[in-house]
């Protein structure tokens, strides 16, 4: 019997019950759909982290000098006592990365961890718990902000402590409403500053909105706050690949300016913001080592149904069995025909289910902020998943068929 007519028959009894084929592929439908659709949002997920957070948060082909290490979570108190013990970043440390990385498009110098927070007073207005940090110019092409309206912060305004400030969207939008912010004076901890320039919205990234602060030069910030423990330097590369290398220099250069000794451990950190894109692809390991049980158990319970459906349908076309073998069938043509079905069954029960998860991925993605990205490989795994079923679970009634007596099949009514 040829391959292609062992095919058409499969998909012939396929289409005669149509129904039982249906809800015999239930369980596998399930499983693959939620495979497919768990996986596509938790890739897209982390290419959302990696492209969004982290630039929101840092910016794009940036890395930091910092006090004290980025980190998801709280230190240890030992651990905390030696950060502690750390001198502050200060504007000779800036100068010094700014004169070893000449290639940086930005090298700036901005207030640090914890970050204040202020009401921002306009008129009769209050808007309250607004991020207020104090910055060097260069910090605005670090985070690649677009300015909607006025200008960004000078050098001019740092070096001569002008009251003056940049507001992000949030503030535009909740405070000034309908009124042209620029050119605005407000008042923040009892001081007067004016509006220079408005930052274009940047969204929101996991919930966490990036567009509710107040930039003031970080002289003034200074003379609000005091000199802060935490000053951040932040240098800005032109690509991706040039990062590692500038981290290479700035270290270099950190160290002659902190006086260290060769092997001598260092008294700062210098990093991007894989802390944060390694943290999330943590937590998704963790959801990776579930997804695999969950699927495994609707597969089995799916591969189980297949089998007794097959057994049904070895006992329901018994006197079909025993004409075909009267006719000269082998018992490998009765095998492979059986075996065939379950693979064909089961296969397609993995086509639905991939075209369901991907389907669910997209809904997911169109609902909500959350992106789904549908991997190639999560697709192949689930149709290997489909055929792998029906040849494990289709084995047994292939066999049983073929051993079928063909008088005691031609008896059969």
């Amino acid at each position: 019997m040829r391959h292609v007519d062992v095919v058409t028959t499969a998909l012939e009894q396929i289409r005669v019950n149509k129904l039982r084929s249906f809800f015999t592929l239930l369980g596998i439908i399930v499983s693959v759909a939620f495979l497919v659709a768990v996986v596509a949002i938790i890739s897209g997920m982390n290419a959302y982290v990696k492209e969004n957070l982290a630039g929101a948060l840092i910016g794009q082909n940036t890395f930091q000098v910092r006090r004290s290490p980025i980190q998801i979570g709280l230190f240890d108190d030992e651990e905390w006592r030696r950060i502690q013990r750390r001198p502050r970043v200060t504007e000779s440390d800036a100068q010094a990365v700014m004169s070893a990385v000449p290639e940086a498009v930005a090298v700036s110098l901005q207030s640090g961890w914890p970050t204040p927070t202020a009401d921002v007073i306009w008129r009769n207005k209050t808007l309250g718990d607004v991020i207020i940090m104090g910055v060097t110019a260069p910090y605005q092409v670090v985070q690649d902000y677009v300015f909607a309206s006025g200008r960004p912060i000078s050098d001019v305004d740092v070096k001569e402590r002008r009251p003056v400030i940049v507001i992000g969207a949030d503030v535009t939008e909740k405070l000034f409403e309908q009124v042209d912010p620029v050119g605005q004076d407000v008042r923040i901890m009892g001081h007067r500053f004016t509006v220079i320039g408005t930052v274009a919205k940047k969204g929101r990234v996991l919930g966490q909105s990036f567009d509710g602060f107040v930039l003031m030069p970080l002289t003034n910030f200074e003379t609000l706050y005091g000199r802060r423990k935490t000053n951040t330097v932040s240098v800005k590369m032109p690509t991706a690949e040039e990062v590692a290398g500038g981290m290479s220099k700035a270290d270099e250069a950190m160290r002659i300016a902190h006086r260290l000794r060769p092997g001598e451990e260092p008294d700062y950190s210098i990093e991007t913001a894989d802390a944060l894109v390694q943290f999330w692809k943590n937590l998704t390991r963790i959801l990776f080592s579930v997804i695999p049980a969950i699927v495994a158990i609707g597969i089995v319970v799916g591969g189980i149904v297949i089998m007794n459906i097959m057994l049904m349908s070895v006992t329901e076309r018994t006197r079909e069995i025993g004409v075909r073998k009267a006719l000269g069938a082998k018992p490998s043509d009765i095998r492979q025909q059986f075996l065939v079905e379950s693979i064909v069954l089961a296969t397609i029960g993995g086509l639905l289910g991939v075209a369901m998860g991907w389907g669910l991925a997209g809904l997911v993605s169109l609902a909500s902020p959350l992106p789904a990205r549908v991997s190639v490989w999560s697709i192949g795994l689930a149709l290997a998943l489909g055929a792998g079923v029906g040849i494990v679970f289709g084995v047994y009634p292939a066999s049983r068929a073929a051993r079928l007596d063909p008088i005691t099949a031609l008896r059969a009514e």
